[in-house]
């Protein structure tokens, strides 16, 4: 039994953590976000000092993720386990604070876990916690028992080259956008229908027989008082009648909301969420996108900036497009780059750029052309 149990906890832990860990280190700047929460969060309930960590987000966030993989890789060759066992632990424990905090205190309602493929509610991330925390246990009291898979010399060289792959693929996934988008606004999905939920309410209705005290479930209220009494009643379907895209609102500087407008005919959109944070490395290029596209696409900055700010900004960068306000963390979801570029045709995306990929006229109108 304990055979079956060390085996399946090794599998078990070891491809978990390394699925999570993938699925961040896709969208490395996803993760910076929810960190950058939390530090705001216990900043708030527990000291100021958190917010020291906030312009740090992004490394803590990445170094997280680079370790989940490569723990998981240690897991499955039973690499070092004394120390692989520690860290774990460590790290489960972490997690399992957040989760906790976070459902019980209804903080940060999306922990991250899995990014943006999988939701999980608060209380289902600190449930996956709890059970991770198990079979972490299990291997943590073992851990000196186990024989490694590899000799030390090829398991240093496993563990080093995965380091260096997750750290470059994690560079690359900054530098450019997420390899694969999970996000609302990704490439192919209309936005409209993304601010629609994708059914309408079904409930359930339970009653019981007066007669015979007989359970009945029913998706209509039954209505005759002499025949049933009512229980209870429960929603189905919760998870298909929430719209995908709730926070999605444009307003000009007069505060006019023209969000419906952002839907009607071919925008090119560029985000600069924040101007004092914006790279300018490629703003030549972005420059000359905007001269070259004059007269053929109508184009918009999205900014979460002051109006002092963003003025101060387009004029010394002498970007002459019109600009709107949006949320900070909307602009942030919608593209993982600060400027970034997309596309719109009807409120479908058709591209989307990361600054340091800043396409050619000719690109973005051919895709406009699909």
């Amino acid at each position: 039994m304990r055979k079956f149990i060390d085996q399946f906890s090794r599998f078990f832990i070891g491809i978990l953590f390394i699925f999570s860990g993938l699925i961040k280190l896709n969208d490395p700047i996803g993760t910076e976000i929810k960190m950058e929460e939390y530090f705001e969060v216990f900043a708030d309930d527990f000291g100021s000092f958190f917010l020291f960590f906030k312009p740090y987000a992004l490394e803590i966030g990445f170094a997280l993720i680079v370790l989940e993989v490569v723990l998981g890789i240690a897991v499955l060759i039973f690499y070092k386990m004394n120390i692989t066992t520690k860290v774990l632990l460590g790290l489960i424990v972490f997690f399992t604070f957040l989760t906790f905090y976070s459902a019980f205190f209804n903080k940060v309602t999306d922990c991250g876990c899995f990014g943006d493929a999988i939701k999980l509610t608060p209380w289902q991330s600190f449930t996956k916690d709890v059970v991770l925390v198990v079979f972490i246990l299990h291997l943590f009291w073992y851990r000196k028992t186990y024989q490694p898979v590899l000799y030390t010399k090829e398991g240093n060289i496993v563990i080093l080259i995965s380091t260096i792959v997750c750290t470059g693929l994690g560079i690359y996934a900054i530098r450019h956008l997420p390899f694969i988008d999970f996000r609302a606004y990704r490439i192919g999905n209309n936005i409209p229908q993304q601010m629609q939920p994708q059914e309408q309410p079904v409930f359930e209705y339970v009653f019981q027989r007066k007669d015979n005290g007989e359970e009945v479930h029913s998706e209509k209220y039954l209505g005759d008082t002499l025949v049933y009494k009512y229980v209870s009643v429960r929603q189905t379907n919760e998870d298909k009648t929430k719209a995908k895209i709730t926070d999605y609102s444009v307003s000009t500087v007069e505060g006019e909301d023209i969000t419906q407008s952002t839907f009607q005919g071919e925008k090119l959109l560029f985000i600069i969420y924040d101007a004092s944070k914006a790279s300018v490395n490629n703003i030549d290029k972005i420059r000359q996108l905007v001269k070259d596209l004059d007269g053929k696409v109508e184009m918009m900055v999205l900014t979460a900036s002051s109006a002092e700010q963003f003025e101060a900004f387009r004029h010394e960068h002498q970007l002459a497009v019109p600009y709107y306000f949006v949320d900070a963390t909307v602009l942030k979801t919608i593209i993982r780059s600060n400027p970034g570029i997309t596309v719109w045709k009807d409120g479908t995306v058709k591209g989307m750029w990361h600054h340091n990929d800043t396409p050619e006229a000719s690109e973005v109108l051919e895709r406009l052309k699909d």
